[in-house]
This record gives C-alpha cells, structure tokens and sequence, in this order.
C-alpha cells in the first residue's frame, strides 16, 4: 500500500504532553491498521515519527548492508530501536508523548509535525522555524536537481 506523509501542521500540546496526530496522518495509520512509532532523532532536535513497516525495512536494510557484530551497528540499533516506542492514538487521534521525546525535541505547549514521505518529524515550532529557513537557504544556493527514474518519465510524458 502506497502512502506519504504529507503537509506541515502545528497542533497544541496539552500539560500531559497529549497531542493530536494531523487527520491525515490518522487516516494513514487507521488505514494500514497500525499505531505510529517514534524515536529521538539522531541528527537534529525533533521527534521522527513512521509506521513499525518502516522500521522493519530499516532493520532488514542494517542486516544486509552492515556487519551484524560491529560496533557501528551496536550504535544505530540502540538508538533507534532501543529509543523507538509504539504510540496508540485515542478516540480524539491524541498520542501521549513521554518526557524523554518532548524533552529531547524542546517542546512544550506546541508541536510542529511535518511530512516527509513514508515518515514525519515533530518539533517545536521555534526549531522549526530555524530549521525550515536553514533548508530554504540551503536548497536556494545550491539548487539540487531530482530526475524520476525512466518508468516515472515515461509515464508522465
């Protein structure tokens, strides 16, 4: 099944760190029959959030492309799988977020989820804020390209 998390919404967070998943990403979830998971991110101060499939792609991808005993592969499956929790969303679509997550991404009475593809990340709106201006300069100057494979461009032709 085919799906993309998609848009950039910002929803309150109440004092028990409960906060509304986006609709959309809701409907994502119920339709695939599966709770949403998240870890700290490993790279900047915000939440990754992605379906337990994603994770299990992520596993099978560290097996075959890293040796099973090193230490490098230790690293990145303590910290993400050691961190990753599973989090149903309630009747409301609110998941509770622990201290740990909300403490790591700074947030507090606001969180910022934004889409991106077959994951999504939650910040607080000020991180992001900096984050999306540092990316939008970024892309500016150096002006990467994207080529679709040839199945894709063919079909779009």
């Amino acid at each position: 099944m085919s799906f993309l998390f998609l848009d950039t919404v910002t929803n309150k967070v109440d004092a028990k760190g409960r906060v509304s998943l986006p609709s959309d990403y809701r409907a994502i979830l119920k339709n695939l029959s599966t709770d949403v998971v998240c870890y700290r991110s490993l790279s900047a101060p915000c939440i990754e959030g992605c379906t337990e499939d994603l994770l299990d792609k992520l596993a099978s991808s560290m097996e075959n492309s890293m040796d099973f005993f090193s230490s490098e592969q230790d690293d990145l499956t303590n910290l993400i799988f050691g961190d990753a929790k599973r989090f149903p969303f309630d009747s409301t679509g609110r998941i509770m977020l622990s201290e740990k997550l909300l403490s790591h991404a700074q947030i507090s009475d606001a969180a910022v989820f934004v889409g991106k593809g077959r994951k999504f990340q939650i910040w607080s709106p000020e991180n992001w804020a900096k984050e999306e201006e540092r990316i939008r300069n970024a892309v500016m100057q150096k002006r990467p390209q994207l080529f679709l494979n040839n199945a894709e461009s063919n079909r779009h032709e």
